[in-house]
């Protein structure tokens, strides 16, 4: 049996969330936040982490710096159950990363210093590691730069040692949504997006156009409605769940921790189906908290809260 149901490649870092900023920001005035939060960041490390309380044995390999918010992010993502054996650090003048997350009525501003997931590299990548595995996992496609070119390659190799696997690319900051991704798709089995990013990368006007576009190129696309929950579309046909109702808290990382519950049931056989809407529960789960893994810290409240979606 393999060590691993999932291993995931990405980004490991913190999430410092302001809160309470004005709508416009002025320049050179002091502006005051009235709350923060400085959690485990990143899509990758927020959805192994989950992925791992949902109860998942989960695999980690990332590169961090040798600095306290590398530290800091590692103890994190360790404490949540994922094997960091194989993250690797670095000392040198790049630090760990840090994403600065503004939250604003209907939208947010997010700043990202990529930091050392900027030099992550194919020779970082331990192999026999992540093919000991049922799934591997890879996140935020765009911003590893020093590997990007090699993805396709690491997408092969996993497939052809009888893994299947998924990608989230989630955005691209230069706004180019590079036709390269179409070459990791021809060895992806389940693709993120949402409903944004599934217009950009597939050059669509609208969303039925992207998926008619994204849709052939792999066995199964799942598509994040935001509030309006979620379609996969799959060999079996096409399914839509509603958003869960919740008292939303923030909604940072609740598309990671969707990919979480819907691949937590996608490595145990699930329908497409059933694997939709665990990932809408666990979506929802995580906006009931700051920031992406906070929620999923209380263990006890987890598991009460899916248990209790269950039954209703």
């Amino acid at each position: 049996m393999p060590r691993f149901d999932v291993t995931v490649v990405g980004e490991l870092n913190l999430d410092l969330i302001l809160y309470g900023l004005p709508e416009q920001l002025e320049p050179e005035r002091e502006l005051l936040a009235n709350r923060l939060a400085l959690t485990l960041g990143s899509s990758s490390a927020i959805f192994a982490h989950n992925l791992s309380v949902l109860g998942s044995k989960v695999g980690f390999i990332s590169r961090i710096g040798d600095d306290p918010l590398g530290q800091i992010a590692l103890d994190r993502l360790a404490a949540g159950g994922v094997d960091v054996s194989r993250v690797r650090r670095v000392s040198g003048p790049t630090t760990t990363g840090l994403t600065v997350i503004l939250p604003r009525t209907d939208c947010r501003n997010i700043l990202t210093y990529p930091g050392t997931m900027d030099e992550m590299c194919f020779e970082d990548l331990d192999l026999d590691y992540l093919s000991d595995s049922k799934h591997f996992h890879l996140s935020s496609f765009f911003l590893h730069r020093s590997l990007r070119s090699r993805i396709p390659e690491l997408f092969a190799k996993m497939k052809k040692k009888g893994l299947t696997t998924s990608l989230d690319t989630n955005d691209d900051p230069a706004d180019r949504w590079g036709e390269d991704l179409f070459e990791v798709l021809k060895h992806v089995d389940v693709f993120f997006a949402n409903e944004r990013e599934a217009q950009k990368m597939a050059h669509a006007g609208n969303l039925d156009a992207a998926i008619a576009s994204l849709a052939p190129r792999v066995p199964i696309l799942v598509v994040k409605l935001g509030g309006e929950g979620a379609l996969a579309r799959g060999p079996s046909g096409e399914v839509r769940c509603p958003a869960l109702a919740v008292e939303v808290v923030d909604p940072v990382g609740a598309g990671d921790s969707f990919d979480a519950g819907f691949i937590h049931r996608y490595v145990r056989g699930g329908a497409l189906a059933d694997c939709a809407v665990y990932g809408n529960t666990a979506g929802a789960f995580s906006t009931t908290c700051p920031g992406g893994t906070e929620a999923f810290r209380d263990r006890k409240r987890c598991e009460d809260f899916f248990n209790k979606m269950a039954r209703s």
